[in-house]
């Protein structure tokens, strides 16, 4: 009977344990950007941002303002992107073909604001907003 009881516990105890873990490895209510590429185009500079909204509301609309930097370090311009909608759980794509602008200028790019955001809790969207960049120009939030 000892051996059976030692049996049921052991496997009580390995079930609490991996929801346990479970409950750590959920991902946190976040606002994923990824700044993917930088390309030259026939206007500028094209722009492509991955983004996958983790909050726990869709977004029905937002935008973000971005500051780019140049290569003394200084803001070069700042400007409006609208991301449009985001639905919850899912990855987007968003390219902007920014006149005027060359990739090569272009140092280090700062998401300074979401002056839109429709959907989630007011502030949720810059309070989760997480960045990475797949290429050599650091993107920040």
């Amino acid at each position: 009977m000892t051996g059976r009881f030692a049996a049921v516990a052991a496997g009580w105890v390995m079930g609490v344990a991996s929801v346990c873990q479970a409950q750590e490895t959920a991902p946190a209510a976040s606002l994923n950007v990824e700044l993917n590429a930088l390309a030259p185009s026939q206007k500028g500079c094209m722009m492509t941002f991955v983004a996958l909204n983790q909050l726990p509301a869709a977004i029905n609309k937002v935008s973000f303002e971005l500051a780019f930097f140049n290569d003394k370090n200084a803001v070069d311009r700042i400007t409006v992107l609208d991301f449009r909608d985001l639905p919850r759980g899912k990855k987007r794509v968003r390219q902007f073909d920014m006149p005027n602008v060359k990739c090569e200028s272009v140092t280090r790019i700062l998401i300074n604001d979401t002056p839109v955001c429709d959907g989630p809790a007011a502030g949720e969207c810059m309070k989760g907003l997480v960045t990475r960049s797949q290429i050599s120009v650091p993107f920040e939030g």
